[in-house]
């Protein structure tokens, strides 16, 4: 194939188009990725424990943990953000606990979802509301 220096600049330009609309292909709802997660299951409670402060002052980075002792998988969501998938972690035999740590990005006051799937194939939620002030004054 003999690439032209124009269609060269056209395959360039249309890689920049489709990273500058990543949402339009890859956006689920919390609706779709919990059906995803837990295969139709119903979620039930208790046996997850998810730590959020109540409030956030800077959305851009917020520490959530979650614990789920006997989970082999856990899916993090914020509803509120345009893509609500946050991240899912995957625990092998090996894995001396079952918990996870990170800070996300939240784009606004919203509720942030834990669900873990169990070693019996069940599935249990934890949710949150995080509240996220504008500069310490409110929001």
């Amino acid at each position: 194939m003999n690439l032209s220096r124009r269609n060269a600049l056209w395959v360039g330009l249309g890689g920049i188009a489709a990273a500058a609309f990543p949402g339009l292909s890859a956006a689920a709802t919390v609706e779709e990725l919990t059906a995803a997660f837990t295969g139709g299951a119903a979620a039930g409670a208790g046996g997850i424990t998810l730590t959020t402060p109540e409030i956030a002052e800077n959305g851009n980075t917020v520490p959530v943990e979650v614990d789920a002792p006997g989970a082999v998988a856990i899916l993090l969501l914020a509803a509120g953000n345009p893509e609500p998938a946050v991240a899912t972690f995957t625990f092998g035999p090996a894995a001396g606990s079952q918990r996870a740590a990170t800070r996300i990005r939240l784009a606004k006051t919203q509720d942030v979802i834990a669900m873990a799937k169990m070693a019996d194939g069940s599935i249990v939620q934890a949710q949150a509301t995080v509240k996220v002030t504008i500069g310490g004054c409110g929001g």
